[in-house]
């Protein structure tokens, strides 16, 4: 069930994006998977426009999305990226996109197209398989890999990032639903991975720590837990990502 606050967002955001006359909207991640925490889970959604998005139409989106978030607290975290029909087929694509505030152009990944095979929710238009093909296992399973090698691993030299709330979430987080989708081939929430974590030798505290500032309402870590914190992190990451590639790419090579 959507929060108050975060369904006038949705209305206002089709609203305003109907002046574009949108194909479909479509939101995934936490909001259409069952784990939606309002004020802290991200709003991501995929809009989905009549070719071409030429520059006009992307001055207007800009100019969409900073009226929201001048005007709605919750817009500072809704993203979403346009994809075009003819176009949409294709996982390399790099489309316009909004997010963390600003506008950028990235694909619309393999991890996020099985999102709205299996969960997604229509907010316009017709459903995502009426654009989208489906994700084959072995292309998921590929992504997840590259994502945990080519992003994650060399994220976790980078000490100083390991202080941030954020980065320890989301890394921890990560890793384990990468595990779970590399294993099974289907994708967990957030609240399913963090039951997950202390199974697959993620620091105990580590992990209540990120239950509580997702769930809960702690105050901001001390200095010498937030240093602590990424300690621990970071040596539970590194040599579990490593594991995790060096089993995925042996079992390829078979």
């Amino acid at each position: 069930m959507t929060d108050e606050a975060t369904a006038r967002l949705l209305d206002r955001f089709l609203a305003d994006l109907r002046a574009l006359d949108p194909v479909a909207l479509w939101a995934h991640g936490s909001l259409a998977g069952g784990d939606y925490q309002e004020g802290r889970s991200d709003l991501d959604l995929i809009a989905v426009l009549e070719d071409p998005v030429g520059f006009g139409t992307v001055r207007g989106l800009i100019r969409l999305h900073r009226r929201l978030r001048a005007d709605e607290p919750l817009a500072a975290q809704l993203h979403c990226s346009y994809l075009t029909p003819g176009t949409a087929a294709d996982a390399e694509t790099s489309y316009i996109t909004w997010a963390h505030n600003g506008p950028m152009r990235r694909p619309v990944t393999p991890v996020t197209r099985r999102e709205l095979h299996a969960f997604g929710r229509v907010l316009h238009g017709g459903p995502p398989a009426d654009l989208l093909p489906p994700v084959p296992d072995q292309e998921l399973r590929a992504f997840v890999v590259r994502d945990q090698k080519e992003f994650w691993r060399p994220s976790v030299d980078k000490a100083g990032l390991w202080t941030r709330d954020v980065w320890v979430c989301l890394g921890t987080i990560t890793f384990a639903r990468a595990s779970v989708t590399l294993r099974d081939g289907r994708l967990i929430s957030k609240g399913e991975a963090l039951d997950l974590l202390p199974g697959l030798g993620a620091p105990v505290e580590v992990v209540d720590d990120i239950r509580s500032r997702r769930y809960g309402n702690p105050g901001p870590p001390t200095q010498e837990w937030a240093r602590r914190r990424a300690e621990l992190t970071r040596s539970f990451l590194g040599p579990a990502i490593d594991g995790l590639v060096r089993a995925y790419e042996g079992a390829t090579r078979v």
